[in-house]
């Protein structure tokens, strides 16, 4: 289905009935990325996921995304639909993106669940290196798509889920350059939310990948401490969804029913 949302159109599926549950992609992903989990999840919860800003069937709406915008194209959608509360699941970006919607709307969410993801603001070191990357994807971004597809997830695991990591590539290569820049510019510049994680009054859950190349474990056991965020830990990479996905499917079926 889409939405127009200042003149961009944004693609969004719905299905199932109960209980709304919003899962929104990473970088260079789309709603694609939930096509195993979604069947199970819609028969007990009604499941709407949301190609992002510059992502899947949505177009560009300039040449920054920031994740303000993009979660005020999630609040269009969500208004569109009708629905007021929800549990919003978002992997990666797609986490950064969730927080940026609880900011502006805590009462509208009974739950936020970060799956591979950080409340965290990119660090001095992490900002030089998307500027590096927004240079190299402009000069050459289907190699690195390639590369920076397969390097989420963990080692061992490359070989074990080489047809998913195929399809994710052949995805993510749809992207349009401009939706791969200006998402990196908005993440770049993307404010700090760790304060979410300790004054909200929805329920929150971290999902961590002990072996997460992006990242980094112990960064997301000092986030928790002190709050009231559920943390689960998984033995594997970036790409919980693949890596892990019965658990996955377990866990987002507990938290949303809690």
């Amino acid at each position: 289905m889409n939405l127009d949302f200042k003149g961009t159109n944004i693609h969004y599926t719905d299905s199932g009935k109960g209980s709304a549950l919003v899962l929104l992609h990473g970088f260079l992903e789309s709603t694609q990325i939930w096509k195993q989990l979604q069947p199970e999840l819609s028969k007990k919860f009604r499941v709407i996921c949301i190609d992002l800003l510059g992502h899947g069937q949505t177009g560009c709406l300039g040449y920054v995304h920031t994740m303000e915008q993009m979660a005020e194209a999630v609040e269009a959608v969500l208004k569109h639909l009708r629905i007021r509360r929800s549990t919003m699941i978002g992997h990666s970006m797609g986490g950064y993106v969730a927080l940026a919607f609880a900011e502006k709307k805590p009462d509208d969410l009974k739950g936020l669940c970060l799956l591979n993801s950080t409340a965290s603001a990119d660090s001095t070191e992490r900002k030089i290196n998307r500027e590096r990357t927004i240079e190299v994807v402009k000069k050459n971004h289907e190699t690195f798509i390639k590369i920076a597809v397969t390097n989420l997830f963990r080692p061992k695991n490359r070989i074990v889920f080489k047809e998913r990591i195929k399809e994710l590539i052949a995805s993510a290569q749809k992207t349009p350059l401009q939706g791969i820049v200006a998402a990196l510019e908005g993440m770049k510049i993307r404010d700090d939310r760790e304060a979410l994680l300790h004054f909200t009054p929805f329920k929150k859950m971290i999902i961590a990948g002990k072996k997460d190349p992006v990242l980094d474990y112990n960064t997301i056991l000092e986030q928790v401490e002190g709050t009231q965020v559920k943390l689960v830990t998984f033995p594997d990479g970036h790409m919980s969804f693949i890596e892990n996905e019965s658990e996955l499917l377990h866990e987002i079926m507990h938290f949303v029913e809690k």
